[in-house]
């Protein structure tokens, strides 16, 4: 992984390396894609994937299918504008037509700084939900340790009656104590406690202090490792649920899911709402295909290139980069497809048969029944394992990126200086104070899951704003003799009008359910 400290690279400079032909040194090149990926599978498959899945059944899988492929022609429009200009996204997008303040931003620039701000809240969404994971692996409190007795007991009371299994006979009575609803508002304070957020204040100030010093290499490539085995381990949990007639997933099922269909709202349930904020943030959200042209830059793609001095040469540079970038998007773009379809399979053929819906101070917990008919009494380790590697992973990348990004906001409306050495103080700055303000932001709004939805809303939100600089980019700043073809153009319109669609969806739905 690039340091996210060190100067985005000019183009300019006289680093020009002529790009790979063969496929194993192509494949050496590739990275920006495999990082956004690593902050992708977190909020969005782990949480809010599941969380439709859970709401809607296998009635909305074409939406999320849709939801992963169909903002990749977008994302390497963005990238493809980066690696012929050099320019960072928001300096880009500074570009668009439209309002704007002069010499503070236009309107594009400006709507990023809110769903900046909302981005923001979904990673105190995401440390919260470490903070969850930890506090029920590794309770700190004797407070914590009842209500995790409590909670279980509840949540897999549920699953047990939903399979048909007789409960033991420690779980025929309530705990001492114990809440009707382990997850109620209602709850007895002797059945809550503060470990979640004492674990998730420890992570903060790890990670605040982690990012500040700039000495994270390893801990990242940890991450990616683990995040890996557990997306491997969750598509290994779909297959093996094949095996059990009460869990499988049936062709019939499948097929549901591919045909279009849109769920009702059930006991006051809005599984639409979900599903429309699920779709800005799974695969490569409005957040990522703005942070992913600045990855491309970092690993070095325009620079590579060169300036345009409108020869041959450049041009076959170019063209063989942006085949670079186009294997880098798309690997990715498999990978965490296959992630999400595994995560929404799981969330409508477990917990939405049993009934649970996965929120609030109970939402890791409720996730963990979806390893319960494969892995039994090793669920809970299990998922708890890859709980924390993937929300980890994304609490750390997402702040990483939001520093960058945030530093390059506040030159183009005007705030810092131009110069890369202040941006680089910004970055350093920045990245040990957002984690604990995504910490501030959990510890006074700790519900996780309605935290990421509120981001999802905000990207979906952007979305359309996003495909029409991408369509700008492509018409109005695409060097001719490196414009796509009919079928390209073709993709990146059906894009624009989807994400159109879903972004207008989006905010009709939100205006129409409140």
């Amino acid at each position: 992984m690039p340091d996210p400290h060190s100067p985005l690279i000019d183009p300019g400079s006289s680093d020009i390396t002529p790009p790979p032909t063969q496929w194993l040194r192509i494949l050496r090149c590739v990275g920006p894609g495999l990082i956004v990926a690593g902050s992708i599978v977190g909020s969005g498959e782990l949480i809010a994937t599941t969380k439709t899945g859970a709401e809607a059944g296998f009635s909305l899988l074409w939406l999320i299918l849709l939801g992963c492929v169909v903002k990749i022609f977008a994302q390497i429009e963005l990238g493809r504008y980066a690696i012929i200009s050099g320019k960072t996204t928001l300096r880009a997008l500074d570009e668009v037509p439209g309002p704007r303040i002069r010499g503070r931003g236009n309107w594009l620039v400006w709507y990023w700084l809110v769903m900046w701000l909302a981005s923001i809240s979904q990673l105190g969404g995401i440390v919260g939900g470490v903070g969850q994971a930890l506090a029920i692996s590794v309770p700190v409190t004797a407070a914590g340790r009842q209500y995790n007795e409590v909670a279980d007991a509840q949540t897999l009371r549920k699953f047990d009656e939903y399979a048909g299994i007789v409960p033991r006979e420690d779980q025929l009575e309530p705990l001492a104590g114990a809440p009707e609803d382990a997850s109620s508002e209602d709850a007895p304070a002797v059945n809550r406690s503060h470990d979640a957020a004492i674990w998730a204040t420890l992570m903060a100030i790890v990670t605040s202090f982690v990012l500040y010093v700039g000495r994270y290499g390893l801990i990242q490539s940890l991450s990616t490792i683990l995040v890996a085995s557990f997306t491997a381990l969750t598509v290994l949990n779909v297959v093996l649920l094949q095996g059990q007639e009460r869990w499988r997933v049936n062709w019939s099922d499948f097929w549901q899911g591919l045909s279009f269909g849109l769920p009702e709202a059930v006991g006051g349930i809005n599984p639409i709402g979900t599903a429309l904020a699920t779709f800005g943030i799974i695969g490569v959200g409005a957040a990522e295909l703005v942070v992913y042209p600045y990855w491309c830059l970092e690993k070095g793609y325009a620079r590579f290139t060169g300036p345009n001095d409108g020869s041959v040469a450049w041009q076959n540079r170019a063209r063989g980069w942006m085949r670079v970038m186009h294997v880098d998007a798309w690997g990715a773009g498999i990978i965490y497809t296959f992630a999400t379809i595994a995560f929404y399979l799981l969330g409508a053929a477990v917990l939405h048969r049993v009934g649970l819906n996965p929120e609030k101070d109970t939402m890791v917990r409720t996730l963990a029944v979806m390893f319960v008919p494969v892995f039994s009494d090793w669920a809970a380790s299990i998922f708890l394992f890859g709980a924390f590697a993937v929300l980890y992973s994304t609490f750390f990348v997402a702040n990483a990126s939001h520093a960058r990004v945030f530093s390059d906001a506040l030159r183009v409306i005007g705030l810092i200086d131009e110069d890369e050495q202040t941006r680089e103080k910004w970055i350093r700055g920045l990245s040990g104070f957002f984690p604990l303000l995504c910490l501030l932001i959990y510890l006074a709004f700790p519900s996780p899951a309605q935290l990421v939805l509120l981001s999802g809303v905000a990207q979906g939100i952007m979305l359309p704003m996003l495909a029409g600089a991408a369509l700008f980019f492509r018409y109005r700043r695409c060097v001719p003799e490196l414009r796509p073809n009919r079928w390209w153009d073709l993709m990146l319109w059906l894009s624009a009008a989807a994400m159109l669609v879903t972004g207008s969806w989006t905010v009709l739905d939100q205006f129409w359910h409140y």
